[in-house]
């Protein structure tokens, strides 16, 4: 079994790591408008820590395997941090060569409904922290209906990660 890493939270994240990893009260405290309805681009971040992390690998006791899969969950905080939400997401490995990739798809349930983000994460089996990455935003509920965009994640400590959040409408 390959080590824990903190997940995508989303997305991150993966999203973790989106994000396995891994993302708005007040938006992330700054921005509460729906870009939707005011046809404009808006970007928050979020910080995702990771709560809850399950490995499923395909050999027991062996190497990391495509196919492993890991399911997580993370609580989000503003930059202030106040709790915002939390993000559910699966990360399955498609790679277990050359530092290992996983395809990532994450939720984040925020104050004003949920996000929908997905996309690869390359490099988790290296050594040393998790890698950033970027995944797509793909939808989303309530004021992020229609959604698309991104999410950046960098992991800033053991566990946690930022989520840059760039919403196009």
């Amino acid at each position: 079994m390959r080590p824990i890493r903190a997940a995508c939270l989303g997305t991150a994240t993966a999203l973790a790591t989106l994000l396995v990893c891994a993302p708005v009260a007040a938006a992330a405290a700054t921005d509460t408008d729906s870009a939707h309805a005011k046809g404009r681009d808006r970007v928050f971040t979020i910080i995702g820590r990771l709560a809850q992390e399950t490995h499923f690998p395909v050999n027991p006791g062996g190497a990391p395997a495509q196919g492993d899969r890991a399911v997580f969950r993370s609580i989000l905080f503003d930059q202030n941090g106040n709790e915002i939400g939390d993000t559910g997401g699966t990360c399955t490995t498609t790679r277990a060569d050359n530092g290992g990739a996983e395809e990532c798809v994450v939720t984040y349930n925020l104050p004003g409904g949920q996000l929908s983000v997905q996309g690869m994460v390359f490099g988790f089996l290296n050594p040393g922290p998790p890698p950033s990455f970027d995944n797509g935003i793909t939808g989303g509920t309530g004021e992020f209906d229609r959604a698309r965009g991104m999410v950046h994640a960098d992991t800033i400590a053991p566990g946690t990660r930022r989520f840059t959040v760039d919403l196009d409408h």
